[in-house]
């Protein structure tokens, strides 16, 4: 099963497009290769052959088509595994996590992210292992621990269990408040801006004890929704 990826890789090399994969290089600044295809093209792909492929099949394929390091690849296995109700999810858990290291740009880690998210809505006792990406040397993989836990900021009327884990990711977000580089500076932002939309009061809170920490663009992107 190891060389499943190959067929699903020249479906997507049927479709490349040299002219748009010289921008795409340019716009991303990521030394891999780039076939120019739209993101479009590939969920349309996707799409298809998750129907046709057991969940087994579908990480083998995951696994194979992330390796090549080819950015539409790369983008075609983050959304096969892309699916709130997998059962049983463990494999493609372990795939997941087996990338976050080696993030190293935000448009592939972001669609990784909503993968990931699903498998912490589905077993939030993941994120005993997302907090051990906050202190990652990789700036990438540090924010990703916010982009994946997105889900807890747009609860609006959380159980227990829910504020529990957003207090604990709100925890994450006041070390990151004082990290000035922009992407987590970013980061920090747009989790309290999304849960600004549900729990204002939290994000006033959070403001009043952190936000000097933090740059000023991001202050204000955080408190964009805020009265």
């Amino acid at each position: 099963m190891s060389d499943i990826h190959y067929l699903f890789l020249e479906q997507l090399r049927e479709l490349r497009n040299p002219e748009r994969a010289l921008g795409m290089a340019s716009y991303h600044k990521i030394k891999r290769e780039y076939l120019g295809l739209t993101n479009p093209q590939v969920t349309d792909l996707t799409t298809a052959w998750r129907q046709e492929l057991t969940i087994d099949k579908r990480v083998a394929v995951a696994r194979g088509l992330w390796q090549t390091d080819i950015y539409e690849a790369r983008l075609a296995a983050t959304k096969l595994l892309t699916q709130a109700r997998i059962q049983p999810d463990d494999a493609v858990w372990q795939l997941l996590q087996s990338w976050v290291p080696g993030f190293d740009s935000w448009a592939l880690a972001d669609h990784a992210c909503a993968a990931i998210q699903k498998r912490l809505i589905a077993d939030p006792t993941r994120l005993d292992a997302v907090e051990a990406w906050t202190t990652s040397d990789n700036l990438w993989t540090r924010r990703a621990a916010l982009v994946a836990t997105l889900p807890w900021t747009k609860q609006n009327n959380p159980k227990p269990e829910e504020l529990e884990c957003r207090d604990r990711i709100l925890g994450w977000v006041a070390t990151y408040a004082t990290d000035q580089k922009w992407f987590i500076q970013k980061s920090v932002a747009w989790w309290l801006r999304d849960l600004s939309k549900h729990d204002p009061q939290r994000v006033h809170d959070f403001l009043a004890e952190h936000g000097d920490h933090m740059k000023n663009f991001a202050r204000k992107e955080a408190s964009k929704y805020l009265k």
